[in-house]
């Protein structure tokens, strides 16, 4: 059996999306901005996140890569499931995604981006769990630094399960 614990509330969510949401604007003000949503973890948070942001044009795509499967932990091996649909050439990059954890996925997609020749690429994590990091990956935006932990809700799964949850959860086996 499973017990999870909440971690961050609703009202704690909002205040972080909205700080982050409030930085790029500020940074990329009159501006466009191609945001690329890692899915699935990240579409609740992107969403939130683009509706926040003010004075920016503000393009959308999507990629869906794996590391984990249904698995807790990293398997090292990254699969891109579904590449970007739009050029990235010349454009400002800015990848969202949901938790930044041992950073291998992130480091092998932001390589893969820079071989497009954008102008920029910067990367925005609602978690950033530095302490498992095992590749060198600088976060520009971040909701929350964490601790180690399994964190389900607001879009981010276990199995496919909790998305649901407005909050984010914490995991623990019984």
């Amino acid at each position: 059996m499973t017990e999870k614990k909440i971690l961050f509330s609703k009202d704690d969510i909002n205040s972080a999306v909205s700080r982050v949401a409030e930085k790029i604007s500020e940074d990329y003000r009159g501006g466009e901005l191609m945001m690329v949503c890692v899915l699935k973890g990240a579409f609740v948070f992107m969403s939130d996140l683009i509706r926040m942001i003010e004075g920016v044009d503000i393009f959308v795509d999507f990629v869906v890569l794996s590391s984990y499967g249904s698995s807790t932990t990293t398997s090292g091996e990254v699969k891109v499931l579904k590449d970007l649909h739009s050029p990235v050439e010349g454009k400002d990059v800015l990848v969202v995604e949901d938790i930044v954890d041992t950073g291998i996925t992130l480091k092998f997609f932001k390589d893969q981006l820079l071989r497009r020749k954008p102008k920029s690429v910067k990367i925005c994590a609602l978690l950033d769990k530095k302490e498992r990091r095992e590749v060198e990956i600088e976060l520009d935006y971040v909701g929350f630094s964490m601790q180690d932990g399994f964190v389900v809700g607001y879009g981010i799964d276990c199995d496919e399960n909790y998305r649901n949850l407005p909050e984010i959860w914490v995991l623990k086996e019984d």
